[in-house]
C-alpha cells in the first residue's frame, strides 16, 4: 500500500483491486495522513474539512467516508492500518507506505548527516525532494487544506534552501539558478530563497541578474507588507554590489559519488560474448527506470527467468534505455549479452518472424547454422536448452507483439530479458512492465546540454523553449540539439523560432537518417485501418483531450466500440493517459496525426465529423446547464439531440463534473467555431455556456465566449442575439468585475435593441438589470420602476424564472427604504417561484437576501440561520462568488451579535474566496467587515490597512460605500509603534 499527499492524493496498491475514493473520501483519508500515529476525533475531522459552519449531515457524512476508506484498505489488504480508538480514529501505515513520512525522514537525516562535504545531507535532501509530485493535497478540498498546504510548501521550501545552500557550498552555482528562479517566482517574498539565488547569479558572472533580483524583492516586500529586508540580505546585497571576495566560488566539488551498482567483484571481468549495440556516452537521466531493472533481475529467485517489457512511444528512447542497461548491468551476465532487432517498426522491413529470430539468438550463443534446426518449434526448445544454467542478459528490441517473442524466452535460467516495444504487451504472462514517458525537464536539459555544449549556457530561456517544442521527447531533443551542433552560426532561439511554425515543425526534427514524423508514420503503419481512422480523426479535433462519448461522436460510432479504439491506440502509444477516463496526443504526435487527416480525409468527411463533435458538445452542455441553471431554460437555445446520443448528466453533480471536465475543450471548439466560418455554433456555445461561467467564477472564459457571440450576431444582423449577449456581457461586468457604468451601457444598448426586435422576453431581462445597477447606486426609486416593469412583462411572458429574479429584486429594494414586510412577501414569494423552479442558484440567492433583511431588523439568529443555508447550498454546487456573500453576511452577524472573532475569521475566508475568484465587489466588501472588527478588537494597524484597501476597491467600482469607508478611515486613531494588531492604549 502506497499513500500520497504530496501532490494528488492517492492510495495506490499495486495489483490490488481496490474500489477508489470519491474526493471528500480522500480529503478526509489526507487529514488522518497528516496526524498519522494520533488518534483524531469525528468533532475534530468535521472541523476540519468544513470549519465553523458544518452541515447538519456533517457527522454522518464522515463515518460513510471512514466506511469507504475501511472498505478500500480491506480490499487492498491492509484492513489494520485503520483503527477505532476511544480518542478517535487512527491510522498507521508502514515505513516506506507514506511520502510525508519519507520526506520528513530524508530531511531529518540530512540534518544530521557530517560526511564530505556535505554530501550526504544533498543526497538526503535530492531524494526527499524527488518525493514531491506538484502542489501537495492537489486534488482535495476541505476547510484544512489552505493551511496545511502553506505548512507543507514551507517544509518542502526549507528543504530547498537547505539543498541550494549546500550545493553553493560545492560550487554548484550553475546548476543551482534555474531551479531556484522557478521557486523565487512562486515565492518572492521568501528572503533566504532570494538570497540564495542571488549569490547563485553573481557566482555565475551574472551581477547585473542577481542585483535585478535584490531589486525585486526589496519593491515586492515593501509594495505587500510595507517592510524593509533584513540585515543578512542587505549584507548579501551590498558584498554583490562591491564584489567582495567572500562571496567568491569554494574549491572544486570531491570526488562523484561511486556508481549506484557497482560489481559484487570489481576485480571479475565479464567473460561472455556481448552483441549489445554501442551505448551512447550522452544517456541522461532514467535512473529511477535503470534502478527498477537491477532491483527486479537482482530480487528475482534463483533458476528463474526475469523478463521486463519496456513499452512507450515512437521516440521516448525504450532502446537507449535497454542497452545502455544491458552494458550497465554486464559483469552480471558472464555468459554473454545478446541483441537481436525483432524489425516491428523497422522502415522497409517486414517484422522478424521468431523463426529467424532464434537463428540470430543461437548464432550469436556459438551455435553452427548447420546445427540450427529447420523448424520454429525446433530452435525454440535448442534454445532454451542453450541458455539453461547460464547466465545471459538478452534484449529482444522492437517487438510487434506478444505472439512474436513468446517462443524466444528461454526456459529455466538465470536470464534476464528487455524487451522493448511500441505497444504494451499485456498479453506477456510474466513479464514485468516498464511504460516510458518523455523526458523530465531537468533530464531533458542536461541531455542538450550534453549534445551543444557550451552555446546552450549562453540562452537557458531558449533552451527551455526548444524542449518545451520538442514535448521533452527524447528523439526530437537529440535531433535539435545535434541539428543545433553542427549549425555553428545559428542561436538557440532561432532554433525555436524554427520548430515554433507547426507547418514545418516535424520537417525541422529530421536528419537524413532519422525523424521523429518516420518514427511516428510506422507507428501508424501497424494500425488497423478503424484504429488509423479514429487516430486522423482525433487530430482534427480542436480540444487537447477527448472523452470516449466525445470520440464516439467525432467517428460515428457506437460508445463502446469508440472506447475500444481508445484503449487500443493507447496501448499502442500514439494516445496517452493523464487522468481516468479522458484520452490525450502528445504535442508531436498530434501535430502528425492532424497532417495525416489533411492528407487521407477529405474535407467533407472532416467538416462532417466537427460537426457531430459540435453537435454533441451543444447538447450535453445545454443538458448540463439546465440542471444547474433551470430558472434559464426557456431563454437559451434548444439544441436537437444528435442521431446516436451520449448519456447526459443525471443531476446537479454529474453536470458540474462535465463542464468542468470539458470547458477547455467547449472553449477551443467555440473559438475553432468562429475561426472556421462557423460563427452561429460559436454563438450558441457562447448563450448555452454563458450561465454556468458566469456563476463559476470562469469570468475571462465568458467574455471570449461573449465577443465571438456578439460578433456572430452583428454579422448576421441579429439584433435580439445582439441583445442577449449585450446583457450577458454587462453582467459579467457588473458582478465580477464590479464596472456599473459598462454593464449600464451594456444593458442600456440591450434595451434599445430589444425594443427594436420587438422581444419583450430580452426587454424584461435588461430591465431587470438596470434595476440591479440602479440599486447599487442606492437609487432605489428607478431600481424600483425598473424591477416593477421587468416583472410585469416577465409575468405577461409566463417567464417564471424571470418572475423570481424581480420578485427579489424588489425584495432588496423594499428593505433598503425600511418597508420590511413589503420585503418579506417579496422574499417569500421569489423563494417559492425558484424552488418549483429547481434552481439552486436562485435560492441561494434569496436565502441571503433574506437573511440580510433579519439583519436590519435586527433578528441576527434567523439571519445567520439563512446565511448558513445559503453557505451550504453555495459549497455544495460550486457557486463562489455566493459563497464569498454568505461568508460576508455571517460575518457582519457575528459582528452585530458581539461575536468578533468569528466575524474577523468569516470575514477572512470571504476574502480568501473572493481573491481566488476575482470578485472584487465582495472583496471590498470583506475588507469594509475587517477594518471595523479589528477597530472593535482594537487592532489599529490591521484596521487602517483593511479600510485603505477597501477605499481603493470601492473608489475604483465607484460606489456610496467609497465616501462611508472614508470617514471610517479619517475617524481612525493614529496607528500604534508596537506594530501589527497592537491594542489601543
Amino acid at each position: 500500500m502506497r499513500f500520497t499527499i504530496l501532490g494528488p492524493v492517492e492510495a495506490v496498491a499495486p495489483g490490488a483491486d481496490a474500489p477508489g475514493l470519491a474526493p471528500r473520501h480522500r480529503a478526509v483519508l489526507a487529514y488522518l495522513l497528516l496526524h498519522a500515529g494520533v488518534a483524531i476525533s469525528a468533532d475534530r475531522l468535521v472541523d476540519a474539512m468544513w470549519g465553523p459552519l458544518p452541515p447538519d449531515s456533517a457527522r454522518a457524512q464522515i463515518q460513510t467516508t471512514i466506511a469507504a476508506i475501511r472498505r478500500m484498505l480491506r480490499a487492498s489488504e491492509a484492513d489494520g492500518m485503520l483503527a477505532t480508538r476511544p480518542a478517535g480514529y487512527v491510522i498507521t501505515p508502514e515505513p516506506g507506505q507514506l511520502d510525508l513520512e519519507e520526506f520528513t525522514s530524508l530531511t531529518a537525516g540530512a540534518a544530521g548527516a557530517s560526511d564530505d562535504p556535505g554530501k550526504g545531507a544533498a543526497d538526503q535532501l535530492r531524494a526527499a525532494l524527488a518525493l514531491w509530485r506538484g502542489e501537495p493535497l492537489a486534488d482535495v478540498t476541505g476547510h484544512y487544506v489552505q493551511s496545511a498546504r502553506a505548512r507543507l510548501n514551507g517544509q518542502l521550501l526549507t528543504a530547498v534552501e537547505r539543498l541550494a545552500e549546500l550545493d553553493l557550498a560545492r560550487g554548484r552555482h550553475d546548476d543551482l539558478i534555474d531551479e531556484l528562479s522557478v521557486h523565487v517566482a512562486a515565492n518572492p517574498l521568501r528572503e533566504r530563497l532570494c538570497c540564495h539565488l542571488m549569490l547563485a547569479l553573481h557566482r555565475a558572472g551574472r551581477q547585473t541578474d542577481a542585483l535585478e533580483v535584490a531589486r525585486t524583492f526589496r519593491t515586492t516586500l515593501a509594495d505587500q507588507q510595507g517592510l524593509d529586508p533584513g540585515h543578512a540580505f542587505t549584507k548579501l546585497e551590498q558584498d554583490i554590489l562591491r564584489d567582495a571576495p567572500e562571496l567568491r566560488t569554494p574549491p572544486a566539488d570531491a570526488p562523484a559519488n561511486p556508481p549506484v551498482d557497482p560489481p559484487a567483484n570489481p576485480s571479475v571481468k565479464p567473460q561472455g560474448i556481448n552483441f549489445l549495440p554501442y551505448d551512447v556516452p550522452d544517456f541522461t537521466g532514467r535512473e529511477d527506470e535503470l534502478d527498477g531493472l537491477i532491483r527486479l533481475w537482482s530480487g528475482s529467485d534463483g533458476g528463474l527467468v526475469t523478463i521486463s517489457a519496456i513499452d512507450g512511444m515512437a521516440g521516448v528512447g525504450k532502446t537507449t534505455l535497454a542497452v545502455h542497461a544491458g552494458h550497465r548491468m554486464a559483469d552480471r551476465f558472464p555468459d554473454g549479452q545478446l541483441f537481436v532487432d525483432l524489425q516491428a517498426h523497422t522502415a522497409g522491413q517486414a517484422p522478424l518472424d521468431a523463426g529467424a529470430a532464434l537463428e540470430i539468438l543461437l548464432g550469436q550463443l556459438g551455435v553452427p547454422t548447420q546445427q540450427i534446426p529447420a523448424s520454429v518449434t525446433d530452435r525454440a526448445a535448442l534454445w532454451r536448452s542453450e541458455l539453461s544454467g547460464r547466465r545471459v542478459l538478452a534484449v529482444l528490441d522492437n517487438a510487434l507483439g506478444a505472439e512474436q517473442v513468446r517462443p524466444l524466452l528461454p526456459g529455466s535460467s538465470r536470464a534476464l530479458v528487455l524487451i522493448t516495444s511500441r505497444r504494451r504487451l499485456t498479453d506477456l504472462d510474466g513479464a514485468h512492465a516498464l511504460s516510458l514517458d518523455v523526458l523530465p525537464a531537468e533530464d531533458a536539459l542536461e541531455l542538450f546540454h550534453a549534445i551543444v555544449g557550451q552555446r546552450a549556457e549562453t540562452e537557458p530561456l531558449a533552451v527551455l523553449d526548444v524542449l518545451q517544442l520538442c514535448g521533452f521527447l527524447p528523439l526530437a531533443v537529440r535531433i535539435a540539439a545535434a541539428r543545433l551542433h553542427h549549425r555553428p552560426r545559428w542561436t538557440v532561439a532561432h532554433l525555436a523560432d524554427r520548430l515554433r511554425d507547426q507547418r514545418r515543425r516535424l520537417s525541422e526534427l529530421a536528419t537524413s537518417e532519422r525523424g521523429v514524423a518516420a518514427a511516428f508514420t510506422l507507428s501508424y503503419e501497424q494500425l488497423t485501418a478503424d484504429q488509423q481512422r479514429m487516430f486522423r480523426l482525433l487530430g482534427i479535433q480542436p480540444g487537447r483531450d477527448i472523452s470516449p462519448e466525445a470520440a464516439s461522436a467525432l467517428s460515428d460510432l457506437p460508445l463502446d466500440e469508440a472506447e475500444a479504439l481508445l484503449e487500443d491506440l493507447l496501448d499502442a502509444h500514439v494516445l496517452t493517459q493523464h487522468q481516468l477516463g479522458r484520452y490525450t496526443f502528445h504535442d508531436l504526435l498530434r501535430e502528425h496525426a492532424l497532417a495525416t487527416a489533411a492528407a487521407q480525409e477529405t474535407p467533407g468527411a472532416r467538416h462532417e465529423a466537427l460537426d457531430r463533435l459540435f453537435h454533441h458538445y451543444l447538447h450535453t452542455a445545454c443538458a448540463a446547464v439546465d440542471h444547474l441553471y433551470p430558472e434559464g431554460r426557456d431563454r437559451r437555445p434548444r439544441i436537437p439531440a444528435p442521431q446516436n446520443p451520449a448519456r447526459p448528466p443525471q443531476d446537479e453533480a454529474e453536470a458540474i463534473t462535465w463542464l468542468d471536465a470539458e470547458r477547455a475543450n467547449l472553449m477551443a471548439s467555440a473559438q475553432y467555431a468562429a475561426d472556421h466560418d462557423r460563427l452561429p455554433q460559436a454563438g450558441q456555445l457562447a448563450v448555452t455556456l454563458h450561465r454556468y461561467l458566469l456563476g463559476h467564477a470562469h469570468q475571462a472564459d465568458a467574455m471570449i465566449l461573449n465577443g465571438l457571440a456578439l460578433e456572430a450576431a452583428r454579422r448576421s444582423g441579429d439584433a435580439a442575439a445582439e441583445a442577449r449577449t449585450l446583457i450577458d456581457r454587462g453582467q459579467v461586468y457588473f458582478w465580477w468585475h464590479g464596472d456599473y457604468g459598462q454593464a449600464a451601457e451594456h444593458f442600456r444598448s440591450a434595451l434599445d435593441l430589444a425594443h427594436e426586435a420587438d422581444d419583450r422576453g430580452l426587454a424584461a431581462s435588461a430591465l431587470a438589470a438596470l434595476g440591479t445597477v440602479s440599486t447599487r447606486r442606492r437609487d432605489y426609486d428607478r431600481a424600483h420602476d425598473q424591477c416593477a416593469q421587468s416583472l410585469a412583462l416577465f409575468r405577461e411572458l409566463g417567464d417564471r424564472g424571470g418572475e423570481a429574479r424581480c420578485l427579489t429584486d424588489l425584495g432588496i429594494v423594499h428593505e433598503r427604504r425600511g418597508r420590511y414586510e413589503e420585503a418579506h412577501e417579496h422574499h417569500r414569494q421569489s423563494l417559492f417561484a425558484y424552488r418549483e423552479k429547481g434552481s439552486r442558484i436562485g435560492e441561494t440567492v434569496v436565502l441571503n437576501n433574506i437573511g440580510l433583511l433579519y439583519q436590519r431588523q435586527g433578528r441576527y439568529d434567523e439571519a445567520r440561520r439563512h446565511h448558513c443555508e445559503a453557505l451550504e447550498l453555495s459549497r455544495r454546487f460550486d457557486f463562489p462568488g455566493d459563497e464569498a456573500e454568505s461568508l460576508n453576511a455571517l460575518a457582519e452577524a457575528a459582528r452585530s451579535m458581539g461575536d468578533l472573532e468569528r466575524a474577523a475569521s468569516e470575514h477572512d475566508n470571504a476574502l480568501t474566496m473572493a481573491r481566488e475568484s476575482s470578485y472584487r465587489p465582495e472583496q471590498a466588501r470583506a475588507h469594509d467587515g475587517l477594518a471595523r472588527v479589528h477597530h472593535d478588537l482594537g487592532r489599529i494597524d490591521l484596521a487602517h490597512d483593511h479600510a485603505r484597501q477597501a477605499l481603493d476597491l470601492y473608489t475604483a467600482l465607484a460606489v456610496p460605500e467609497a465616501e462611508e469607508i472614508r470617514s471610517f478611515l479619517t475617524g481612525l486613531p493614529a496607528t500604534t509603534s508596537t506594530g501589527e494588531g497592537s491594542a489601543v492604549p
